[in-house]
């Protein structure tokens, strides 16, 4: 083969200038075709050597030459080539890439100008369809044109000012769009409503009128049944929920809420050609709150008229043919009233039919019942779905809505009594008794532990036989006057026990505390609703001390009377009342003796008016001294008729020898201060003091029948402590030296027994001038 003419290395770097890409792929197939030859060659060549072994030595030098040569060619080449032609690469990168751009933004544009296409084909059509009245393809043809919109402004970089334009035409489009089918909503379901929009009574929803149409006005008017066909549209809109919502609020509050509300409100239908009404009609209740059934039929009714001609059918949310997209319109209608509605009846009417007492609970299976089938009716058409429902769980959990109903009633009349009038009283004896009905036979599972307690109290009255017997009376409250309102709540106390031991274990618990909150309500209400009345009138401070008193007289039994018939949760030790006694005691004593305190204060008042008791010789500070002597008197007297027969015996006597005690002691104090007493202040002092004396016992009447009284007006002294030492001032104030020294014998006399060595000699050197007998007495007072 021949060499390969040197022109082809000098053709390949002919031009110094820049390479055009054309002729720089044709040398390169011509170098490469150049290498491919002399490959041949040198196989040919190594073949004869070694396989041939012919003599090449000439050819052999020749074909190094040409390698050499070609060599020399090839590393120019790929010079010239890094050199040049790779600066002609990257201009023709930065060319492609500049076309690729290019045609990327042609793309674009192309692509914006398919969706301004599809916007204003889906406008076209939606305004055709609009036209023929087709709804739902209306309403899909608006949707495509919105998601054209919304792909144009999702463009970055094209920021086209037709865009506002499109934007303002599609809103246009869509309300024009809203406005068709409102009107065809409204032709669908019309309403009557009363001009006021407050319901404020039965009468007032009596003007409501709900029409709805059962066929269309034109069979070509529409694609598919009317109501499917505008609901449809709705829902392709995104607008079914809305509309669907603000039916149910007007449903709400002028129908389902005032069937609810008002037992005089029955639902009346009225079927016409081609429209069905539905109406009001009054009729008279029987019960002020209806039974459950029959709200529940009159719901049914409403409910079932409007799932027969308006929400039978099932409509795609989404607008397509997606069963995993399709609603139920009774389901949504449902979503959206149920809560309120449910609500409603548990408020108005299932909250009324809670059974007043235990015995009556039997009978609220039927409410159960009706509940139950109430819901299964509202699932079968629809507005209900899943399990039971907050209105068939309170049915189903009658016994906690009794317990609470039974305790908050309890509370109410509880209060209801604590603010009555505490001066209406009833007298309380040793015989009396709370009027509760008997307590039931004990269980079973009672009956061992009464054999116990039983044993117990035979066995404690065996050892107790032979030791001195009490009276049957010794721990009966003593006979005195309690208010009515008190006598009131103690039974109230005792029947809900006497409910609570018929009950199931949590309502016993329940009612068993109510009772307890029964009694922490009066100590915390009673002495601040009556507080002004407690401080401003004795009676009703003493008809309290004896209210608290009686209280906690049933206390310390009321938990052992029934604790034999209460849950065993409460049997062992919890059922008990012991703990609220000391509490009550203290209630009573502490305003009985307020009140005590404002009588001492008051009876201190007025003897400080009587001038000390001093310079009784003067006509005016006698008559001062005798006013308030006798004002002391009058004070207590009138406390003693207000007291009367309402503190028990022991108590008023005590109060008033108190009372008395300190009237005596503040006098007995003013005159032992006395300096000097002339004789005619003596006598003076001893009437005024006579005067006491006799009509001090007075104060003491207990009991209405004054003959009574007398035993304790002679026991005096037992319940005034300075009586005794009053009587003995009595006697100094008329007593000579030689008197008052024998009345007090050494030190173990009366008057000793009464006054001190230093209040003697006071006495005597006040009434007695200063002569060697009165120093003689007065050494013999020691």
């Amino acid at each position: 083969m021949a060499a390969p003419s040197p022109s082809l290395v000098a053709a390949v770097l002919a031009h110094s200038g820049r390479l055009e890409k054309e002729d720089l792929g044709a040398r390169i197939a011509r170098l490469s075709r150049g290498v491919e030859e002399l490959k041949g060659e040198v196989c040919n060549m190594i073949n004869k050597k070694y396989n041939e072994f012919l003599p090449s030595m000439q050819s052999a030098e020749d074909l190094v030459s040409q390698v050499d040569s070609l060599s020399s060619n090839i590393d120019l080449l790929k010079s010239r080539i890094e050199n040049e032609v790779q600066q002609d690469l990257n201009v023709a990168i930065a060319e492609f890439t500049e076309l690729k751009q290019q045609l990327e933004r042609d793309s674009l544009v192309l692509s914006v100008l398919k969706q301004l296409q599809k916007f204003d084909t889906a406008i076209k059509d939606y305004s055709t369809a609009l036209l023929e009245k087709k709804y739902v393809a209306a309403a899909r043809h608006l949707e495509k044109a919105r998601s054209s919109l919304k792909m144009l402004e999702s463009r970055k970089g094209f920021e086209l000012k037709v865009l506002k334009a499109l934007g303002t035409e599609l809103t246009v489009q869509t309300q024009n769009m809203f406005y068709h089918l409102g009107e065809e909503w409204r032709q669908m379901v019309l309403w009557k409503l009363p001009p006021s929009k407050e319901i404020s009574s039965a009468e007032t929803v009596m003007q409501t009128e709900l029409h709805l149409r059962t066929m269309p006005l034109k069979e070509d008017q529409v694609a598919g049944p009317p109501v499917a066909s505008v609901l449809q549209a709705f829902a392709v809109l995104g607008e079914l929920h809305t509309r669907l919502k603000l039916f149910g609020q007007v449903l709400l509050k002028y129908i389902l809420k005032p069937l609810i509300s008002y037992p005089s409100l029955w639902p009346r239908l009225e079927e016409q050609p081609d429209t069905v009404v539905l109406r009001f009609e009054s009729a008279e209740p029987n019960l002020e709150h209806p039974p459950p059934m029959e709200v529940f039929g009159k719901i049914t009714l409403v409910l079932g008229v409007l799932h027969k001609h308006l929400l039978s059918v099932s409509l795609d949310e989404c607008g397509e043919n997606d069963k995993d997209s399709t609603v139920v319109l009774a389901e949504m209608l449902g979503d959206v009233i149920w809560e309120e509605v449910s609500g409603c009846l548990i408020q108005e009417c299932l909250v009324y039919s809670i059974p007043a007492n235990s015995s009556k609970l039997e009978q609220y299976i039927e409410v159960i019942k009706s509940t139950e089938e109430f819901e299964k009716s509202l699932k079968n058409m629809g507005f209900l779905k899943g399990d039971a429902t907050d209105l068939l769980k309170y049915a189903r959990n009658v016994n906690s809505h009794f317990a609470n109903k039974k305790c908050q009633d309890v509370i109410v009349a509880a209060r209801k009594l604590m603010t009555s009038e505490i001066h209406n009283t009833v007298k309380i004896t040793p015989e009396s008794s709370v009027a509760i009905p008997k307590l039931p036979d004990p269980g079973a599972g009672d009956h061992l532990k009464m054999q116990k307690a039983s044993k117990m109290l035979h066995n404690e009255l065996i050892n107790l036989e032979n030791e001195t017997k009490v009276s049957q009376h010794t721990f009966s409250l003593p006979t005195c006057r309690i208010s009515v309102s008190v006598e009131k709540l103690m039974e109230l106390a005792y029947q809900t026990l006497l409910e609570a031991t018929t009950s199931t274990d949590q309502c016993c618990i329940q009612l068993f505390y109510s009772v307890r909150n029964v009694f922490h309500l009066f100590y915390d209400v009673v002495p601040i609703y009556h507080k002004e009345n407690l401080q401003k009138l004795p009676q009703l401070a003493a008809i309290h001390h004896n209210n608290c008193m009686y209280i906690a007289h049933h206390l310390l039994t009321l938990g052992h009377q029934f604790r034999y018939r209460l849950t065993n949760i409460l049997y062992d030790g919890a059922a008990t009342f012991v703990d609220l006694v000391p509490g009550f005691r203290r209630l009573g004593m502490e305003c009985f003796l307020a009140q005590m305190r404002v009588q001492k204060g008051e009876l201190l008042e007025r003897l400080s008016s009587a001038r000390n008791f001093s310079n009784m010789d003067n006509e005016e500070s006698y008559s001062a001294a005798n006013k308030a002597a006798r004002q002391v008197l009058h004070q207590l007297k009138r406390l003693g008729k207000v007291w009367q027969d309402v503190l028990p015996v022991n108590i008023h006597c005590k109060a008033m020898g108190t009372l008395l005690n300190t009237a005596l002691s503040e006098i007995i104090h003013r005159i032992t201060a006395l300096e000097d007493i002339s004789t005619e202040d003596a006598d003076r002092l001893h009437s005024l003091c006579r005067i006491v004396l006799e009509e001090g016992p007075l104060v003491f009447t207990p009991l209405l029948e004054e003959n009574k009284n007398k035993k304790y007006q002679e026991e005096v002294p037992v319940y005034v402590q300075k009586w005794m030492m009053f009587k003995e001032l009595m006697i100094i104030l008329q007593a000579n030296l030689q008197e008052i020294v024998d009345r007090w014998a050494e030190g173990k006399g009366p008057l000793a027994a009464e006054f001190s060595p230093t209040e003697v000699k006071s006495l005597i050197r006040a009434l007695f001038q200063n002569t060697e007998r009165r120093a003689a007495a007065l050494a013999k007072i020691k």
